[in-house]
């Protein structure tokens, strides 16, 4: 039995996600930022149609093959700044959250390193892929195997 497609099956809640989309569009962050955060949390929850989509978006903003092969082992690697490092940190801690919530830590260091707007930016964005990686995941979202 194939899943329902949100998109014709309530138009409403999609077009809603798609206003969420609109607002990250207009906001202040890197366009590299939000890709490495969609990455991120997409590699945590296992969405394969949004880890696939968002690499793709992502190379073609320039990022490279070696940071994106890095992304799931960046504490490990000298290939993110010191704001990568906060934004990917609040990433894991909010895509995780049931686990032990955000640390007081990740969390003071993302707000000292972002600044309140950036941080509320960063949030967002993290709350929104979190979000499209449930529908994703739920209703089966499949990548095309590029030729």
């Amino acid at each position: 039995m194939s899943r329902l497609k949100l998109n014709t099956a309530e138009p409403a809640a999609y077009n809603a996600m798609l206003g969420l989309e609109k607002y990250m569009a207009g906001s202040i962050l890197s366009p590299k930022h939000k890709e490495l955060i969609k990455i991120r949390a997409s590699q945590i929850n296992g969405c394969a149609f949004c880890i696939d989509m968002h690499t793709r978006d992502a190379r073609k903003l320039g990022e490279t093959e070696q940071r994106i092969y890095a992304l799931n082992a960046w504490r490990d690697t000298n290939f993110f700044d010191e704001q990568e490092q906060a934004i990917l940190a609040l990433t894991e801690e909010v895509t995780l959250i049931a686990g032990k919530h955000v640390s007081n830590e990740t969390y003071d260091r993302a707000a000292s390193v972002l600044g309140e707007k950036y941080l509320a930016q960063v949030l967002m964005a993290i709350i929104i892929i979190n979000a499209w990686n449930r529908i994703g995941i739920t209703t089966e979202l499949m990548p095309e195997l590029q030729k």
